[in-house]
């Protein structure tokens, strides 16, 4: 049988098959060709790669997502694989896509954020830990998600994740690292621009989380019994989940996120590929402007309540869209579903 044939029946959704393997190329191109243009001579070609590089890893963090969705392929062992080797390119690798897989059906499911590790609890005891947070974070270095992916580094030695992937996490670490040193032998300047790149892909990835939702932060992941008061209501859900364009104006802009940002529609119909969003926007609302908020408003509001934001768990008391238009809601941190803690 014709390969692309094959490939097309394995779909979710047969229109997906042009549009899934255009993103895929699309990774595989802007990622491998970031980590050679930084690596070139003098300055705009390496800010060029670092730019690449971190767009690359950011589509590959966002389509994951639609790996965990199972909204891809109709089997999930098909998800699953294609979302482990993307998990390798974001550098969630560290934990296991199906701790990453658990913890967002959790979020879908209870209709809050369960974590397992309270970083501001954490941060809370150890006073000179905090200052250095606080330090970072009022210089944009998003260092709570820094030490969130410590965390899924340490967390099996540390009683946060699995004690039985300690040999796991170590394979990892070894294959990290090595691959990085070995990368330093061809150009050392490659590697501290991705570096670099890394902290923009989580900076990016933060702020599409941080107005998304105006959900409870609660610390019990690893109770899967757990009883929340919000499990299962839909039109808690709704009320309290935002979509965040890139533009309102010019929806195409949007692909900049995978569409990431159509988090209505996403809640509505979660197995719906990023291809799929816009319409299924347009058809709740009719509008973009209807149930969004606008980019600048967000940031405006990011960077004004951005030390507030490494201890704040909700956006505020008033409406989030009238919050974000008057530039008061404040942005939370820590949610990134590349992590599984």
């Amino acid at each position: 049988m014709n390969p692309v044939v094959t490939l097309k029946k394995s779909l979710r959704h047969e229109d997906g098959l042009w549009p899934n393997l255009a993103v895929l190329a699309y990774i595989l191109v802007s990622y491998i060709g970031g980590w050679l243009l930084m690596a070139q001579a003098g300055w705009l070609l390496p800010v060029l790669g670092v730019l690449s590089c971190a767009h690359g890893m950011i589509i590959a963090a966002y389509l994951i997502h639609d790996c965990a969705h199972n909204a891809l392929f109709k089997k999930v062992e098909h998800n699953a694989a294609l979302g482990k080797a993307l998990n390798w390119v974001a550098g969630g690798c560290y934990g296991t896509y199906e701790d990453l897989r658990y913890k967002h059906m959790r979020h879908h499911v209870d209709n809050a954020d369960t974590i397992a590790f309270d970083y501001r609890a954490w941060l809370k005891a150890r006073p000179k830990m905090e200052k250095m947070v606080f330090a970072l974070e009022w210089m944009y270095i998003p260092a709570v998600e820094y030490m969130m992916h410590a965390v899924l580094m340490a967390g099996p030695f540390l009683g946060y994740g699995n004690r039985e992937l300690r040999m796991r996490t170590v394979r990892v670490m070894v294959v990290r690292l090595g691959g990085l040193a070995l990368l330093s032998l061809w150009s050392v300047k490659a590697v501290l621009l991705y570096i670099l790149a890394y902290a923009i892909v989580m900076t990016v990835l933060r702020f599409f989380d941080a107005f998304q939702h105006n959900y409870e932060i609660i610390a019990i992941l690893d109770d899967a019994k757990a009883v929340l008061p919000y499990k299962g209501n839909r039109e808690y859900e709704e009320d309290n989940t935002y979509t965040n364009p890139v533009s309102r104006r010019w929806p195409r802009l949007n692909l900049l996120v995978l569409n990431f940002c159509y988090h209505n529609a996403h809640h509505a119909k979660p197995t719906l590929p990023w291809y799929k969003l816009p319409q299924q926007h347009l058809t709740m609302y009719g509008d973009m402007k209807e149930k969004s908020l606008p980019l600048l408003a967000q940031v405006r509001s990011y960077h004004r309540y951005r030390l507030q934001a490494v201890y704040a768990e909700t956006y505020g008391q008033v409406a989030v869209p009238d919050a974000i238009r008057d530039g008061k809601a404040v942005p939370v941190y820590g949610l990134s579903f590349l992590t599984a803690f």
